[in-house]
């Protein structure tokens, strides 16, 4: 169960990550990258981060370049909230394919 300061912190952090990424795949146009959840472990060390990508044929692609540019991002993460938290947390990015997930429910109900 994730305590009060682990959800502000990922509240935050999620909010902040979803700018990031508005700002950066503004310039590639027909991509668009939502942060659906962000999950922050008890020491405050590791953020994991579920990224939802349209158009989902693109996702394995864009992806694999955030997980390069992870170390970028940190550190742009970091020069956001640097007044709020003391030590900006290890980001680890995944696919969130729920709404997929969701429309394949549908298509098979509609059957």
């Amino acid at each position: 169960m994730q305590e009060t300061r682990q959800n502000r912190i990922a509240r935050l952090l999620q909010k902040e990550l979803s700018l990031i990424f508005q700002s950066q795949t503004r310039a590639m146009h027909g991509v668009m990258v939502s942060v659906t959840r962000c999950r922050v472990s008890p020491d405050l060390s590791i953020c994991t981060a579920y990224l939802s990508i349209f158009p989902s044929e693109k996702a394995d692609e864009l992806i694999k370049n955030v997980t390069a540019n992870e170390k970028t991002i940190r550190y742009e993460l970091g020069t956001r909230v640097r007044n709020q938290l003391r030590i900006i947390p290890e980001l680890r990015f995944f696919i969130d394919d729920s709404l997929d997930y969701i429309e394949r429910i549908d298509e098979l109900l509609k059957k």
